[in-house]
This record gives C-alpha cells, sequence and structure tokens, in this order.
C-alpha cells in the first residue's frame, strides 16, 4: 500500500512514530530495527499505548491478535516511513527550497554562509545541521546532524507555517544510508569533500561515499547540484546524478575558480573568478579550506541568481562560526583556536592554515571520540605530530571506551618525540596554555561548539572554549 493510500484509509491518524514511548491514540507505529534497538520488541507497548496502524517489515502473528489493530507489512520500511512522513505533513518541501550539503567537512561553515547570503538577499533561510536547527528567531537544540524523517518532515511544515522559503540542510552520510531523508524534494545540494571517517559504520571507504552520492543521484532533473572539482569524488557524482552541475575549485578548472589567495592573521584574500569576471572577496575567515567553503556559497548562490554584490556583502560580515578555528580573546600576546576537526585531514588542514599566519610554535591539544572509527586515530596522531611543533594527546568524548585506550591507538601512528599524555581534558588544555609564549598558537581540536562531554556513564558540560578562559583566569 501506498503511503497516501494508508494515510487515507485509518483517517484520522493521531501521528506517527517509530518510538513507541512518543506513541498516542490514534498513532501509526513503524517497527524500524535500528543498530541499538529493534522496533519490533516495542510493538506490544506502542499498542499499549494507543497504536491504531502497526508497520512493520518482520510483524509476528502474536502480535497480529490485538483487537483494533491494523498491521501491514512493509519490505523497505525506512523508505516507506520517510514517504509516510512526508505525505502526513503534507510534503512540506514542493514548497520549500530545500538544500543539502553533504561531504565529511565544511558543511557547518556553508549552512552559515549561506544563511548570511540568504538573509542578505530578503529570503526566509531556516538551517538544520550538527550546532542546532534554527529558524524564525528559534533555536532547537540538535541531537543528530540530520533528524529522523518524522522530526524533519515535522519541522518543514512548521518551518512552513512561520513562511520559511529556504531550508540549508547538513545532510549526513549515516542519514543518508539510513534513509531519513526519504520523502524530501531537494531543490540543491552541496558536496564538499570526502576523506577517511566514520568507517566504524560504512566499514569501506567505497560505501561511504557511495552513501554521499545518494544524495545526488536522486535529485530531480530540475535541481542542481554544486561540486568541488579539486575533490577526486565529484567525477563519480556528476556521472550519478541527472541535475544540472556546477563546480569551484582552486588547483583545477572550475565554473567558479578562486585566484590570489592571500591568507591573513584573521582574514583571507582572494579573487572569485566566474564567467569571466573578477572579484575580491575579503573573508574574516582563516584558512584554505574556507576558501572552498566560501566558494561552494558563491556558486550555490550565482547558480541561484543571487547577484555577487549581495554574496559579497553578506560573506565579509561573518566574523565567526561556532567552534570552527573560533579565536578566544586570550590578551597573552599568544592566540587560541578552538576547532571541531577530528579526522587526519580536517586537522592537516586547521594546523596547516595556521601555520600560514603564524612563524612561531603551534601548539596542539586533542583526542579521539570513543565507539568511532579506529582507523582513523593513528592517523591523526601522525599528522598532528608532524605538522605541529608540540601535542598534547588527551581524551574527547570516550563513551564507553577506557580513555587509555583511545589515546594508546592514536600513538601508534607517531614516530616523533614531540608530545605528552595527559588524559583529563581540563589538564591537557591547562598545559598546553602554559607552554605558549608570545606570537605561538594553540589549537584545542575536536569537540568545537560541543557544551558536554560523554563519558562511560554520564555525560558531563564541558566547553573548550569555557575551558581556555578558565585556565587563563
Amino acid at each position: 500500500m501506498k503511503a497516501r493510500a494508508l494515510i487515507n484509509k485509518y483517517y484520522p491518524i493521531g501521528g506517527i512514530s517509530c518510538n513507541s514511548k512518543t506513541v498516542k491514540n490514534g498513532f501509526i507505529f513503524v517497527a524500524i530495527k535500528g543498530n541499538k534497538a529493534d522496533g519490533n520488541k516495542f510493538i506490544r507497548e506502542a499498542i499499549e499505548r494507543g497504536a491504531k496502524v502497526v508497520i512493520s517489515d518482520s510483524v509476528k502473528s502474536e502480535n497480529g491478535k490485538a483487537k483494533n489493530v491494523n498491521f501491514i507489512k512493509a519490505k523497505f520500511i525506512r523508505k516507506f516511513l520517510g514517504e509516510l512522513a512526508a505525505e502526513f505533513y503534507g510534503k512540506p518541501s514542493n514548497k520549500i527550497k530545500v538544500v543539502g550539503i553533504t561531504g565529511t567537512n565544511g558543511k557547518t561553515t556553508i549552512t552559515y554562509l549561506l544563511e548570511a547570503v540568504l538573509k542578505g538577499s530578503g529570503k526566509k533561510p531556516a538551517v538544520v545541521g550538527t550546532i542546532n536547527y534554527r529558524f524564525n528567531n528559534k533555536v532547537i537544540v540538535s541531537k543528530n546532524t540530520t533528524p529522523g524523517p518524522v522530526d524533519l518532515q515535522q519541522m518543514l511544515s512548521s518551518m512552513l507555517k512561520a513562511k520559511v522559503n529556504y531550508c540549508v540542510m547538513e545532510v549526513s552520510s549515516h542519514a543518508l544510508d539510513q534513509e531519513r531523508i526519504e520523502g524530501i524534494n531537494f531543490h540543491s545540494a552541496i558536496f564538499t569533500n570526502l576523506t577517511q571517517d566514520h568507517l566504524d559504520y560504512h566499514k569501506t571507504i567505497r560505501k561511504y561515499f557511495l552513501a554521499k552520492a545518494k544524495l545526488f543521484k536522486g535529485l530531480p532533473r530540475q535541481a542542481f547540484a554544486v561540486l568541488n572539482n579539486d575533490d577526486k569524488y565529484s567525477a563519480g557524482i556528476k556521472k550519478s546524478t541527472k541535475a544540472k552541475v556546477i563546480t569551484y575549485g582552486i588547483d583545477s578548472p572550475a565554473d567558479v575558480l578562486a585566484k590570489d589567495i592571500r591568507f591573513g592573521s584573521a582574514s583571507t584574500r582572494f579573487i572569485c573568478a566566474f564567467r569571466g569576471k573578477e572579484t575580491l572577496f575579503k573573508i574574516n575567515l582563516i584558512g584554505k579550506h574556507n576558501v572552498y567553503n566560501a566558494l561552494a556559497a558563491i556558486a550555490w548562490s550565482l547558480k541561484s541568481e543571487i547577484g555577487l554584490d549581495k554574496i559579497k556583502e553578506a560573506l565579509e560580515k561573518i566574523n565567526v562560526v561556532p567552534g570552527r578555528l573560533e579565536r578566544v580573546n586570550v590578551e597573552r600576546g599568544f592566540s587560541v583556536f578552538v576547532d571541531y576537526a577530528h579526522t587526519d585531514d580536517a586537522l592537516k588542514n586547521i594546523i596547516n592554515s595556521l601555520r600560514g599566519i603564524s612563524a612561531n610554535k603551534i601548539i596542539v591539544v586533542f583526542g579521539c571520540g570513543g565507539e568511532r572509527d579506529r582507523g582513523k586515530r593513528p592517523k591523526m596522531g601522525r599528522v598532528v605530530t608532524e605538522l605541529a611543533d608540540f601535542a598534547i594527546v588527551t581524551s574527547d568524548n570516550p563513551r564507553s571506551e577506557d580513555p587509555l585506550d583511545i589515546i594508546r591507538d592514536i600513538e601508534k601512528g607517531i614516530e616523533r618525540n614531540n608530545y605528552c599524555v595527559i588524559p583529563e581534558r581540563l589538564e591537557a588544555i591547562k598545559q598546553g596554555l602554559a607552554l605558549a609564549r608570545e606570537g605561538d598558537v594553540v589549537l584545542v581540536a575536536g569537540k568545537g561548539h560541543e557544551d558536554y562531554q560523554i563519558l562511560k556513564d554520564k555525560t558531563i558540560h564541558f566547553d573548550d572554549r569555557e575551558a581556555v578562559r578558565l585556565c587563563l583566569r
């Protein structure tokens, strides 16, 4: 049965949920098999809470004995949930221009850049991403970079009621693989880059790429894709999409090209070349990676027929993106930055950016998250100790893992004797700051905007920016 027909047949529907604890009277309960729990084990609870329809890919006969409950078997359950949620909320993405941004790095920064451009052009944008979900002066704490399909469609419906006309959305590889964006009609999509990450989930880099590519494969012909031409994976995406393509780059020929890049300690200048016209940009973000982020925003905006003057004005007003190479004012003669970098490639980009603005020492405080891709840990250790002058290896979000086991994994990739281990993160930051002298740079990497630390048995408040200020007090 198709989603629309099901809703019509069992109308009125109280709501849709794949969490038995949120089911209310008249709801449809969709039993999803997740990584940690199987929704089929909670069908009885959903019925007790008032579910009138249960959808599963493996409904057991014993559940079928419940009175006044309709059981439906669906083969592609996740896909069906997305379609069902979209139908229930009136397909809001048909009326809002949804922009999907995917890639290993840069997604969050680009959402901030596009939000600024759209606001500066008189549009009313919303943002769904890693830091938060926000629209109409309302900010919602982000639990996942990309929410589940029911929450996503509900949010889009609320945005529509608030007269939002653009939704700029980070689309994670997990969300793509789990079909959380099923039922969304994307207006356009941006691809940033692809480097090793999340292999604890995807297992291979190819599967990770294929997950990312799903966003572009699903774009309709009337949509457009913005691709980083300097990233080798863009070629595969270009072949797989029906959408129109616009490219950006620095080192390879592209539709939107950055030339004559000048890096400063507080800003970056570059010439943007597009269709024979060259425009000088001065952005208050540092590093080559932020030139790529700006180019992605410029390319998307130009394809959306927003004037270069509006784009330039908006991008040059942005001073900071939370937790993304965010400067902490310390007034001690040295500089301190906090960044979300948690892959070897991201750390390489950040440290190289800082090296471009400082001839003095670079001290890096970093760790790796627990229950995440273990293969990147030694690579991160190698990159940091090769590129920085000194490193302090500490705890990130260890989750259920022993922090010392994570640190030992990091140490496997280290070949130089320019580091020390301080497992307690606050003490590690304190030591990193104590080592700094005038003109030096201290980078605290891994957690960025996060204001918590996930330990084995609890989550505590911890903000790297606050920690820096506390240590210098």
